[in-house]
């Protein structure tokens, strides 16, 4: 890799070797369940080092075995995506949920606690709350608005400030668009241990994808995503990824090959055309949700517009938000005058965007939270996030940004 190029310009290109596939532009799908070894000697290598029997040798890589170790399309994708957040290796899933429950059974174990912000992805939320007390694994929550001394006094009033897991963010959160700081969480996380080993950081960066925000630069140990939203792009694939430095993928990959839940070939092929134009979506999705707020705020059928572009510089997160993030995103809440049933009159008024979970695709999507991504968390708790029974979150796509808002109005002038 030339490092003076950008990852934009290396997306088409790096980690793909056309010269061993026959010359083609593009990397082909590669359908195979497992690859033939020149010799049995050769096998055995491979197997040393992905069994992590041996360290590698100088220059030595490992080889390809079975598509639920490695695969071409599997290791391209890993090496390109990489690329975005600095990490010095990723791993992709076959969803968002198996890339987060994957490095929460391997960085937490029985007795452990495991802090988190809230709100957080319905999903992550059952999961911690339905599957995680199963093992062992104890948690509590903190939210934006409580200070550090704060977020240490919840960690202590657990009894279990020696066993802190790990804290685990998602900023922007979803739906509200709360922000967190990841540089406070790392000095949280230096004021423990877990037992003798390390409380770990790791942030959900799936709001802002790997264009807008950087974690692993900002001190977090791990980043991940549900790269079925910006990464992927266009509402045809499940995916997930997460990022960090050699130590901890060794660790996250390990599981993986044991769960089975790595990406498929053709997955991986999709995602790697989706790169090719990550950067130029997202800024144009970015550049149209700016719009779409800047109207949506001075509409008087709506009460109040969550969305990054619109903190001032005399809020208190203004510091934060621009430390921490390059682009305002494309996702927006916003509360409606009114309640559930003003907030279903918007969304079955829509016409050009569309009604449906998922966020981050070419389309303009719009869904209500409390009803839908986050029905199944607990309602006081739902209440004290935010998702209330007004709030709707619209996804901003690639579309004529005056289309958008054209769309917007006609539907808020039917509640």
């Amino acid at each position: 890799m030339k490092k003076n190029f950008k990852p934009e310009s290396l997306m088409m290109s790096h980690g793909y070797k056309p010269e061993l596939s026959e010359g083609s532009i593009k990397c082909p799908i590669f359908q195979t369940s497992t690859f033939v070894f020149k010799t049995a000697e050769e096998g055995k290598a491979f197997f040393e080092l992905a069994y992590g029997l041996r360290p590698k040798d100088e220059g030595e890589e490992l080889g390809l075995i079975y598509s639920r170790i490695n695969n071409p399309n599997l290791e391209i994708l890993e090496n390109r995506l990489s690329l975005w957040d600095k990490a010095d290796d990723s791993a992709v899933f076959e969803s968002g949920m198996s890339a987060i429950s994957t490095v929460l059974l391997e960085f937490l174990k029985p007795g452990d606690l495991l802090l988190y912000s809230s709100p957080t992805y319905g999903g992550t939320d059952h999961f911690i709350h339905d599957f995680l007390p199963k093992i062992g694994v104890d948690s509590v929550a903190f939210h934006a608005d409580d200070s550090e001394e704060q977020i240490e006094a919840i960690i202590k009033a657990t009894g279990k400030a020696d066993r802190l897991g790990m804290i685990y963010i998602e900023t922007p959160a979803n739906p509200t668009n709360s922000i967190i700081d990841i540089e406070m969480c790392n000095r949280i996380a230096a004021n423990h241990k877990n037992g003798e080993g390390k409380t770990y950081v790791c942030v959900d960066n799936t709001y802002m994808g790997p264009v807008w925000s950087k974690p692993l630069e900002i001190g977090a140990d791990l980043v991940v995503y549900s790269a079925t939203k910006f990464i992927g792009g266009h509402s045809d694939l499940i995916a997930g990824a997460v990022m960090g430095n050699s130590e901890l993928m060794i660790r996250v990959k390990t599981l993986r090959t044991f769960l089975g839940n790595m990406v498929s070939p053709h997955t991986a092929w999709l995602m790697l055309r989706s790169l090719e134009t990550l950067k130029i979506r997202m800024e144009k999705q970015s550049e149209n949700a700016q719009k779409v707020a800047n109207f949506l705020n001075t509409h008087d059928k709506v009460e109040k517009v969550h969305y990054l572009g619109l903190i001032g510089e005399d809020s208190p997160y203004y510091e934060l938000y621009k430390r921490q993030y390059n682009a305002p995103g494309a996702m927006i809440s916003f509360n409606i005058k009114g309640g559930e049933k003003e907030a279903f009159k918007f969304l079955n008024a829509l016409e050009l965007i569309q009604l449906a979970v998922s966020l981050g695709s070419t389309e303009s999507l719009a869904q209500h939270p409390q009803t839908m991504t986050h029905c199944a968390i607990e309602p006081k708790a739902r209440e004290r996030m935010g998702v209330t029974a007004n709030l709707v979150r619209i996804s901003i796509g690639v579309e004529d940004a005056g289309d958008i808002i054209s769309d917007v109005e006609q539907a808020l002038n039917k509640v």
